[in-house]
């Protein structure tokens, strides 16, 4: 009897012990920007059952890191474990972008370029994207390029434009593939020497 009573308990324990959520570590820098990277922040605080909301948000509005403003601005722009609420958000990622987060500059541009939760405006996103391609963000370069092939932003800054993505280093094929058809498209609002000019390795002063 004492045996069968053992057995209960034990599995009793083990019901309470899988229902309980395990504990989630606050996520390194690193990892942040991998996930950032990988566009999978929003799903992995869903996964860690909203749990970090209260780490996040400290790092964000009181410790003012670049990365977890990003995350936090994003929760707050599409309402992930916290109630909406995208002026907060946007506003939170310009202060991250302010810091010098190529990231938040390429998400501020995309909002900018579609028209998410912004109005449109094509040439506030090259504003935003711009320095974050100096900085060698390589999708801040995809996105600069493409807007310069669609004719915004100044002229003066295609040939740099061009230059930056030309002359960039790809990990896989299809990003060379698409880098190269919007290099392309931009070349063709350009002088033909300019465009020799910005594929050489070195940019030489005109």
């Amino acid at each position: 009897m004492l045996r069968i009573v053992s057995v209960i308990l034990l599995l009793v324990s083990a019901s309470i012990s899988r229902a309980e959520p395990q504990a989630v570590d606050v996520y390194s820098q690193e990892q942040l920007l991998e996930l950032i990277r990988s566009k999978q922040y929003l799903t992995k605080v869903q996964k860690d059952d909203c749990q970090l909301v209260q780490d996040i948000e400290a790092r964000a509005e009181v410790l003012k890191q670049p990365l977890y403003q990003y995350l936090w601005g994003e929760m707050l722009n599409f309402g992930i474990c916290v109630k909406a609420n995208p002026p907060r958000g946007i506003s939170l990622l310009r202060d991250a972008a302010e810091q010098g987060s190529s990231e938040a500059m390429v998400r501020i541009a995309e909002y900018y370029r579609d028209g998410k939760f912004v109005i449109q405006d094509k040439e506030k996103a090259v504003h935003y994207v711009l320095p974050a391609a100096a900085n060698g963000d390589l999708p801040a370069r995809l996105m600069l390029v493409g807007l310069f092939g669609q004719g915004h932003g100044s002229p003066r800054d295609y040939e740099l434009g061009y230059h930056w993505l030309y002359n960039d280093v790809f990990s896989d094929d299809a990003t060379k593939e698409k880098a190269l058809k919007l290099l392309q498209v931009l070349a063709k609002r350009m002088p033909a020497s300019a465009v020799e000019r910005a594929q050489q390795e070195h940019l030489r002063p005109r």
